[in-house]
């Protein structure tokens, strides 16, 4: 069990730690902990992304069928989304969807080098 201090753990398979690296700090404000050919531990306020490239041991542990990015996401609350698309899109970065806005607000999905999906999420006004 976890107490309410410590910070959520999500692992991204990917194929180039360097790559990936540079993307959720350069992009997205993620501070580098450790960092390795084969690994990365980055954070972002209570979000601890673990990196692992091929050949670490959270990649060689993963059976084949689950490898492939996938249909989990992390979930970026963000103030403003269209001036987030718009600094991203400036950036480079293209978008795997369109804005879709609900009854709890609105979001947009974009990928990682690796093909990970990372949802921008603006909440709805109460």
């Amino acid at each position: 069990m976890t107490t309410s201090d410590q910070l959520a753990s999500v692992r991204y398979l990917v194929d180039d730690v360097q790559a990936a690296v540079d993307f959720y700090t350069a992009h997205f404000g993620f501070v580098v902990n450790v960092q390795s050919p084969a690994f990365a531990d980055v954070t972002r306020g209570p979000l601890r992304l673990l990196l692992s490239g091929p050949p670490s041991s959270g990649a060689i542990a993963t059976p084949a069928e689950f490898i492939a990015a996938g249909r989990n996401r992390i979930h970026l609350v963000v103030e403003d989304l269209d001036a987030e698309i718009d600094r991203l899109r400036t950036a480079g970065l293209s978008f795997r969807s369109d804005v879709v806005a609900g009854p709890g607000g609105r979001q947009i999905l974009l990928t990682d080098p690796a093909g990970n999906l990372i949802e921008l999420f603006q909440p709805a006004q109460r």
